[in-house]
């Protein structure tokens, strides 16, 4: 149960189909965070809101190389700015799933996370690449062409517990987020585009798995549909929490997930199911 006289924590993902067009974009979202506001009730100490918005949200189906083409220096570029300002006119922290950050010759797939005044607080840069044959539209992915991968695993205090952050395809690599844990991980985010065929198949049991097996919320926006170069991809974004049920989902269609975070349930399955410290196999990053 949780704490009735503490400001409730919230975090809403949102769901869409990004274009190719930064401004179709830029409509999508400024659309979901004004009915998302709308529906939250008048309170004189509103509760910390998280906002997470899915990977390659502000441009999507231009092709890798487009990407690039657009990359922002950290700290200015028209998606920074617009991501800051959503923060300040909504009220809102933003954890902006991934948008292109230049990196020497190739750009970064960077997760920054603005707080309600807009500042940025902190930043990570997506460590695992998809290079894979999918049997879809696209059939071959190779996002290490373009994308400089990242060296840095990320764990920050926040309003809203302690947050790890990844993205898409870091899903499948379970020592990543055990690592996270023992950083102090209470929930990690993982803002994704993950594509219809391998949605369909892993999206659910993965998130489960790696929320079961760390005792942390899993928060994961994923895009949805089919994008501008025919890309489709999976939706059903959802929370999970540390015991693996999933207390929040969404179908296909675009919209708005919010829930309500409640840490006194993850430490009670922490204390009765003391995984960390019965397991007797340690986990260090290595990065070559």
């Amino acid at each position: 149960m949780s704490n009735s006289s503490q400001p409730k924590a919230l975090v809403s993902l949102l769901q869409f189909t990004s274009r190719a067009d930064f401004a179709e974009n830029q409509k999508i979202i400024r659309e979901l965070l004004q009915n998302l506001v709308a529906e939250q009730p008048e309170s004189e100490t509103p509760p910390a809101h998280l906002v997470i918005i899915p990977e390659a949200f502000a441009r999507f189906g231009a092709g890798e190389a487009a990407q690039g083409k657009y990359a922002e220096p950290l700290g200015s570029g028209p998606v920074q700015e617009f991501t800051q300002a959503c923060c300040r006119e909504y009220g809102v922290w933003i954890l902006a799933g991934t948008m292109a950050i230049k990196a020497d010759d190739r750009y970064a797939a960077a997760s920054l996370l603005f707080d309600a005044d807009g500042e940025l607080v902190s930043r990570y840069d997506k460590i695992h690449l998809f290079d894979a044959a999918v049997n879809d539209n696209t059939k071959t992915y190779q996002e290490s062409k373009f994308t400089k991968p990242g060296e840095q695993l990320v764990v920050l205090d926040t309003p809203f517990g302690k947050l790890g952050l990844a993205v898409c395809y870091d899903l499948r690599f379970p020592e990543m987020f055990r690592a996270l844990r023992n950083m102090g991980a209470e929930l990690i985010s993982l803002p994704s585009a993950f594509t219809k065929v391998t949605g369909a198949a892993h999206w659910q049991p993965l998130l489960q798995a790696r929320a079961i097996e760390n005792q942390v919320y899993l928060l994961a926006p994923n895009q949805t549909g089919t994008h501008d170069d025919g890309r489709e991809t999976w939706g059903h974004s959802m929370v999970v929490n540390p015991w693996g049920e999933i207390i929040g989902e969404l179908g296909a269609e675009p919209g708005v997930l919010t829930v309500e975070l409640d840490l006194e349930t993850l430490a009670k399955v922490r204390q009765q199911m003391p995984v960390q410290q019965h397991n007797q196999f340690k986990v260090q990053f290595i990065h070559d």
